[in-house]
């Protein structure tokens, strides 16, 4: 027995993206470059609705991909978000980092009385400056990174943040919102959705036309 589908990969995603701009309105309104993050992150959920709650400073896709394209690291909050991270496109052959399995987390997370994924963020210091930061689960380590932020941290070319849950996502992601004041770039997906593939993909899209 055959089912009868699209077998063709480029077919699939040619389908694909024809059906998520002629479902997703809110495409509509905004800037050209962002468009193409905002497909792939419907794309990554299956989703049109979550475009409309999507957040993001006017500079994200041109400085996310100039610090992409000048070498800058990719750290990441968990290992799931690097594994979705396609690297033949990174454009500068970009190490990805993930200190959430360094074994110094467990003690940073008892002197900080926070969880290890805030923990990892402590480890995040020396390659920071500079770097784009992928959040894809963890909304302590959104929230710590911003805490370090104020404290007078290195600042990040990026920071890409989609934690995902029920308790603290989508207050961390408005936090991130308000931190305007540091003039980082940055998109977010409101409310309580989020997650590793949805921060990957839009990593994925800044690093997709830097080939």
């Amino acid at each position: 027995m055959q089912y009868d589908y699209i077998r063709e990969p480029q077919a699939i995603y040619d389908e694909s993206f024809r059906q998520i701009r002629a479902e997703t309105p809110a495409l509509a309104g905004m800037p050209e470059d962002v468009t193409d993050l905002a497909v792939r992150i419907v794309h990554a959920c299956g989703e049109p609705k979550v475009a409309e709650d999507l957040g993001w400073s006017d500079d994200i896709v041109r400085k996310g991909r100039a610090a992409l394209v000048d070498g800058a690291p990719v750290i990441v909050d968990c290992r799931m978000a690097g594994d979705g991270i396609i690297a033949s496109r990174l454009p500068a052959d970009n190490t990805v980092l993930c200190p959430l399995t360094d074994e110094r987390t467990y003690a940073i997370a008892k002197e900080i009385g926070n969880t290890r994924s805030a923990a990892a963020v402590e480890l995040w210091k020396p390659d920071l400056e500079g770097a784009v930061v992928v959040i894809g689960n963890a909304p302590t380590a959104l929230f710590r990174l911003l805490e370090i932020l104020h404290e007078g941290a290195p600042k990040p070319a990026a920071i890409l943040g989609f934690p995902v849950g029920f308790v603290g996502a989508a207050e961390s992601k408005e936090a991130l919102i308000e931190a305007a004041h540091f003039g980082i770039p940055y998109m977010t997906l409101r409310g309580r959705r989020g997650g590793s593939a949805i921060a990957a993909a839009a990593l994925n899209a800044l690093a997709k036309n830097n080939q």
